[in-house]
């Protein structure tokens, strides 16, 4: 069944959590606290998961719902959305980490002329553990 915002918008917490279900497997997670969140139940190989799309109102009903036609056209393309959004992540975090070493070499090399040989390798040292 379809719903619109309002109905989402003005759904009230219950003493468990409860799933208000949109269509094509999206819904909104109520949590007893009042919270809300967008979740896409699908099945790839055979396995089910579930994706966070956002919490609501934050994450509105269309982007929500575009968000899952995004994910329904990786599926349908053989591809586990899930798996494609933790490699992401995975990517991003470590393109962080090599920045931090450019830039703490950066900083050593500018430093290395003002401080002596033994000093210099212990902060070499330092920023490898």
């Amino acid at each position: 069944m379809t719903y619109t915002d309002s109905t989402f918008r003005n759904a009230k917490p219950k003493d468990k959590p409860y799933k208000l279900t949109d269509e094509k497997g999206m819904f909104l997670l109520i949590q007893p606290s009042g919270k809300k969140h967008w979740r896409f139940q699908y099945r790839f190989a055979g396995k089910i998961n579930t994706l966070s799309f956002g919490a609501y109102p934050e994450v509105s009903l269309v982007d929500a719902r575009q968000k899952r036609e995004d994910a329904r056209k990786l599926l349908a393309e053989g591809a586990d959305p899930g798996h494609l959004r933790k490699q992401a992540k995975q990517e991003l975090l470590i393109q962080h980490e090599h920045t931090f070493e450019l830039i703490a070499r950066e900083w050593h090399s500018r430093r290395e002329e003002v401080i002596n040989n033994r000093h210099s390798q212990n902060i070499l040292n330092r920023f490898k553990t």
